[in-house]
């Protein structure tokens, strides 16, 4: 008979973490060994018990769960990392896949593919929720325009898209909607970009784009 899994599980909102904690010890094969309230605590664990799968949120204190993730799958490469969240917005999906998350689930979804998910991802496998591969089906089937990334080669894909519909003169809100964003997260790339191309403000970064041939095509 197979050991079970060994999870640790991550999340500030009390609640929601006991309610996890019931739910995977219904489940003979996991044995949840940890528990963490912030994304330094669940490195901490991590680093401590070396489970097999990690149960994480992104919204946490002290080191947001990207960042945590980022950490654990770098120093510890052989536990798996299942995100579980409410942030389905295509900027904390892609951070997070980037960081090395295998699974990504939001928060309401089935209790019974959370513990699937668990599994899968334990086993080696990647799980994502229905929401959230349709983000990665529309991102990649998205057109990008060429040569861009060889223009402005220290930028992000994002602020790549970001800076093209700034040069084609859409306004913050606009961009937000078209990107599945926020506001707050269109002015946090902007302000990225705006330190990268070595310019003060969005006229500048208007000037820069337009000279390179952005602006010119939809995307």
């Amino acid at each position: 008979m197979s050991e079970p899994l060994q999870v640790v599980i991550a999340d500030d909102h009390p609640v929601f973490l006991n309610g996890l904690r019931a739910l995977l010890s219904t489940d003979p094969d996991i044995q949840v060994v940890g528990e963490a309230v912030d994304g330094l605590q669940v490195v901490s664990l991590v680093e401590e018990l070396q489970p097999d799968v990690v149960v994480m949120d992104l919204h946490m204190p002290e080191l947001d769960g990207v960042a945590a993730t980022r950490s654990i799958t770098q120093d510890s490469p052989h536990v798996a990392v299942l995100v579980l969240t409410m942030f389905d917005d295509d900027d904390s999906v892609f951070a997070a896949m980037r960081a090395g998350a295998r699974g990504y689930l939001l928060k309401g979804t089935n209790q019974g593919d959370i513990v699937r998910a668990v599994h899968l991802v334990g086993a080696g496998g990647a799980m994502f929720g229905p929401l959230v591969a349709q983000r990665v089906i529309e991102f990649f089937a998205r057109p990008r325009p060429a040569g861009v990334a060889l223009v402005f080669p220290q930028l992000t894909d994002r602020e790549h898209e970001i800076l093209e519909l700034v040069a084609q003169g859409h306004a913050n809100p606009a961009i937000a909607r078209r990107l599945r964003i926020s506001d707050k997260t269109v002015r946090n790339h902007l302000s990225n970009i705006f330190t990268k191309l070595a310019v003060a403000d969005r006229a500048q970064a208007v000037i820069r784009a337009r000279e390179a041939g952005l602006g010119t095509r939809p995307i």
